[in-house]
């Protein structure tokens, strides 16, 4: 499940769970918008809100993925909690399902200040397939209808016990404690019309240290879609090779590191490395030669601990991507920025040492190839878009290519640069003026982006369209859902955060093609393993759902080329890769539905038979076999769960 929007949200979660059947299960973000609820495995979409209304109503404040510092926790099998705050309100949500598909969501909102509002609102946004629903309200004051968009009008106010909408496959009701206020509108923000639902939780201005608790019901309910889905593979066109799984290894934590490093890189085959430079450690001062501090044996141990671990990769025959974060101090313009100053991240460059800046980086990778024998595949600044910690514009970016890679070049390095490195897909066109500088190209290894944001086709595939121009391998530099995971990290534990990610590296995988896709991270940071103290869990270290999707993606066999594949049923996401002259074939589905019967068309009749691995909340890699006759394949899929096919 999805971590609620902290207190009012899972509030929210709760409400709507109550949607689901027998075995609903509310989908919750961590900053407390409910996404939906799931009835065996179908999820029945919309999606909730905290909605803060000022006086005049022009300024409305929502919970929303980064907008707040929620905290989540799972109490326990069927109960979550959330907290967060807004202003000066602070949230507290409960969110208990009963069993029988019906969800209580119970909010506590605390005033810190005396605040005047026009009021505090729970909100629902409806799917555009129910613009056109039925409602039904029970005891309300008001004169029932048939078709709230054709009867009502824009707006519909009145009080009523609960409120139902109502299309031809499903249903959903909210159910306030008691009679209140409900407020239905249509709204043509965010991409087309669609039906908001308003329940006041508090009208009017709050004083300091006032206390209010409301409670909701949510119920859903539907058809569930058990069809058969069709997927066709076309083994006659060849894409770009995928080369596997790979991870990130920044080391930030000492003590809980070592565990998950080691436990990952003995049991993932990991295509990709990429490790951090710690820049500012290795050269502090312009005059000082970081070579020789190093040989002396004084180099910071910061420095050292990156060099092993690149080392380590190396060793057994992992690529690394070697990456700074801070710069120096004289290598940056003004103060160093740890943390943004205004709204702003990183510095720029110091134009005036652009020289020294070159030759500091080439120092380091000439170190490493002396003295540890690693031979760095590409170089980047992190997010160097975003500023995190070097920034620059789109066209220094292009200057830096040219600048450092023909000094790579000059001093005999075969280090490449890495194009972009970019802090998410929608920030494309920071790559542009190098994609289009045939200067720039000589020195251009690879691009990468980081896939925090802008998981929309068209975005991505302007990923694709500048690896095709260039001709170099496209890299997932950071792969993960939400940056600001860390902050709640029980939801690395919960089916919702590992469905949506492996269910957004399936989609990457189809219409991007990258070499890798890179997994933020495998250290304690973000770790896919639970328990060993990392998160203040003390349970032995093990792995979960998340590491077995991770350790499912990275079977895949090597050297096999993205291959098209498409399916009938939009809630499965599909990925193809394979090699005709080896016979070697994969296929990657994300189920996001509920448990249907799969006829894969198009194999090779040479394909005979193929291994089947399915990962789960309830089973992890479950292993199967299936027969292959004519190029056809039938099997069973289970609801929301990772599947991936292989061909014997």
């Amino acid at each position: 499940m999805k971590t609620v929007l902290q207190f009012f949200f899972a509030s929210i979660v709760c409400l709507f769970a109550f949607i689901a059947n027998v075995q609903g299960q509310a989908e919750l973000q961590p900053w407390g918008n409910i996404t939906g609820i799931r009835s065996h495995g179908q999820l029945f979409n919309f999606e909730s809100s905290l909605r803060i209304v000022s006086t005049d109503r022009k300024h409305v404040t929502s919970t929303a993925k980064e907008k707040q510092q929620p905290h989540y926790r799972r109490v326990n099998d069927d109960e979550q909690e959330v907290t967060s705050w807004i202003d000066s309100l602070y949230f507290k949500e409960n969110v208990r399902e009963d069993g029988s598909g019906k969800i209580k969501i119970t909010v506590n909102i605390t005033s810190h200040k005396d605040t005047t509002l026009q009021g505090i609102y729970f909100c629902v946004a409806l799917p555009h397939e129910m613009l056109n629903a039925g409602l039904r309200y029970k005891d309300g004051d008001k004169s029932e209808f048939e078709n709230f968009t054709k009867a009502a009008g824009p707006e519909f106010d009145d009080n009523a016990k609960e409120i139902e909408f109502e299309t031809s496959d499903r249903k959903l009701s909210v159910k306030p404690e008691e009679k209140s206020l409900i407020m239905v509108r249509t709204d043509s923000t965010g991409g087309g019309p669609r039906i908001m639902l308003f329940i006041p939780i508090n009208l009017g201005g709050v004083k300091t240290g006032e206390m209010i608790e409301k409670s909701f019901a949510v119920k859903v309910s539907g058809d569930i879609d058990k069809s058969p889905a069709n997927i066709t593979l076309n083994t006659n066109t060849r894409g770009r090779a995928f080369e596997g799984l790979g991870g990130n290894f920044r080391l930030q934590n000492p003590t809980a590191d070592p565990q998950v490093i080691d436990y990952s890189l003995k049991n993932l085959r990991l295509a990709w490395g990429r490790v951090e430079m710690p820049w500012r450690f290795w050269q502090p001062g312009i005059n000082i030669d970081p070579t020789a501090v190093a040989d002396s044996g004084k180099a910071h141990p910061a420095v050292l601990k990156a060099m092993e671990m690149a080392h380590r990769l190396d060793s057994l025959g992992i690529p690394v991507i070697l990456s700074a974060w801070f710069p120096p101090q004289w290598a940056a313009e003004g103060t160093l920025n740890m943390r943004p100053v205004n709204g702003i991240w990183g510095n720029k460059l110091n134009k005036d040492n652009m020289d020294a800046i070159y030759k500091s980086i080439a120092d380091y990778i000439i170190y490493l190839k002396n003295k540890y024998g690693v031979q760095v595949k590409l170089f980047s600044f992190n997010e160097s878009d975003l500023g995190i910690n070097v920034r620059v514009t789109a066209e220094e970016h292009d200057e830096f290519i040219k600048g450092c890679g023909a000094y790579f070049a000059a001093h005999g390095l075969q280090t490449k640069m890495l194009l972009g490195d970019n802090s998410d897909a929608n920030t494309y066109k920071f790559i542009y003026p190098a994609l289009n500088d045939p200067d720039a190209k000589q020195y251009i290894g690879a691009i990468s982006f980081h896939s925090w944001r802008g998981w929309d086709t068209e975005t991505l595939k302007k990923w694709a369209d500048a690896a095709t121009k260039l001709n170099v391998p496209l890299l997932v530099g950071e792969g993960s859902i939400d940056a600001a995971a860390w902050g709640y990290p029980d939801i690395f534990q919960e089916q919702t955060y590992a469905l949506e990610e492996i269910n957004l590296y399936t989609r990457i995988l189809a219409i991007c093609q990258p070499a890798s896709i890179l997994q933020w991270q495998l250290t304690a940071d973000y770790s896919p393993l639970i328990g060993g103290g990392i998160f203040g869990n003390d349970e032995p270290l093990h792995p979960g759902q998340r590491f077995y999707n991770l350790k499912q993606l990275s079977i895949t066999p090597k050297g096999l080329y993205a291959m098209p594949v498409s399916c009938d049923k939009p809630d499965l996401s599909c990925a193809a890769m394979g090699d005709n002259g080896k016979n070697s074939y994969a296929l990657h589905i994300v189920n996001n539905g509920g448990k249907r019967k799969v006829v894969l068309h198009g194999l090779p009749a040479s394909v005979k038979r193929m291994d089947v691995y399915s990962t789960s909340k309830d089973a992890y890699m479950k292993q199967s076999e299936i027969k292959v006759n004519g190029g056809i394949a039938a099997f069973n899929l289970p609801e929301t769960c990772y599947t991936t096919l292989i061909s014997k």
